[in-house]
């Protein structure tokens, strides 16, 4: 089975064009906060969820020799293929299958998914099953995009702010361990001139029918215009978890998820 190189929410290193520089970007992202990861894990099991084509899981595994294991799960078939082909070998290797029905009964010391839970119907779920697989005192390392993205992007179900963010993880007990907070500067010209990003994006078609939609995702865009200009923000945090009762935390109180719908 094959991967889909031509698109930024599936970025394959090796095949990428050197012309590119919008995807050159956002691949040094990538690469950013696989190295913030890489930092604050935990000796032991490493688990990579969503690890799209594998170059990340490989990166924490090589810069931190205290790994015993690193695993990289991905939904997506070709990609593991072309993960394995590429970056297994010794301590890493990888493995498809759906996020949320993943299972391990050893659980991690450490548990890595990036620009994932913006994907899925329920991110506060998938945040829970996140923790669940963590062992006590382990460590969690996420990331979302912190300014409006659902109405530009129709992969992302839901959009977030840093303390909406940091709010869900409050509420599984998480504490908060350290934060890496990244920012993409767009030009608007970009788009008129063909940007690659902007064609391979695969940007939501309909764009002003979508705000008629759904007119609080124009207030958003708006307001994040007015605030941060044209410019993508992205938080990555690492959180530690607690003992048992960090998972019962999450099962109780406000829901803290993700502040928009498409």
């Amino acid at each position: 089975m094959g991967i889909d190189a031509d698109t930024l929410e599936r970025l394959v290193p090796d095949r990428l064009d050197p012309e590119d520089l919008a995807g050159s970007q956002t691949l040094a992202l990538h690469v950013e906060r696989y190295a913030f990861a890489a930092e604050h894990a935990r000796a032991g099991r490493l688990l990579d969820l969503a690890c799209g084509v594998g170059y990340g899981t490989r990166l924490v595994a090589d810069r931190r020799g205290d790994i015993s294991e690193a695993l990289g799960v991905d939904l997506a078939e070709g990609a593991v293929a072309h993960a394995r082909e590429c970056y297994a070998g010794g301590r890493v290797d990888y493995r498809s299958g759906d996020g949320m029905a993943f299972e391990d009964e050893h659980g991690f010391d450490t548990v890595v998914s990036l620009e994932t839970v913006e994907h899925v119907p329920d991110p506060r779920a998938l945040l829970g099953r996140l923790v669940s697989l963590l062992r006590p005192g382990g460590v969690l390392v996420s990331s979302v995009p912190t300014t409006p993205s659902v109405d530009l992007n129709p992969h992302h179900l839901h959009d977030f702010t840093a303390a909406s963010f940091r709010a869900m993880g409050a509420a599984y007990g998480l504490e908060e361990i350290a934060a890496l907070e990244q920012v993409q500067t767009l030009d608007v010209l970009d788009v008129f001139r063909g940007d690659k990003r902007f064609k391979r994006e695969n940007l939501r078609p309909g764009l002003p029918a979508y705000y008629c939609r759904h007119p609080a995702a124009l207030v958003r865009r708006i307001g994040s215009t007015l605030r941060f200009g044209f410019a993508n923000h992205y938080l990555t945090l690492a959180w530690q978890r607690g003992g048992p009762s960090s998972l019962r935390a999450g099962t109780t109180g406000r829901r803290a998820g993700g502040d928009a719908r498409a």
